[in-house]
């Protein structure tokens, strides 16, 4: 849900996505857009990122990029 900071700017850290699957198998994570372009979004994106997914016993994902 998108908040307004201290100085008053749209602050998005949060938004529903969705995960699904290819024809070719393949699974995808879609983010929202808003949530992505936010200048606290933790990952630098151009066009795309390698990522590490993994999951936790409590079932949470978590999703951190690579390091070069």
């Amino acid at each position: 849900m998108p908040f307004h900071g201290s100085r008053g700017i749209n602050m998005v850290s949060e938004g529903i996505g969705s995960i699904s699957k290819r024809k070719d198998g393949k699974y995808f994570l879609y983010l929202p857009k808003d949530m992505v372009e936010d200048t606290d979004f933790p990952f630098p994106l151009s066009s795309s990122v390698r990522v590490r997914v993994r999951f936790t016993k409590d079932k949470r994902i978590i999703v951190e990029p690579l390091k070069d």
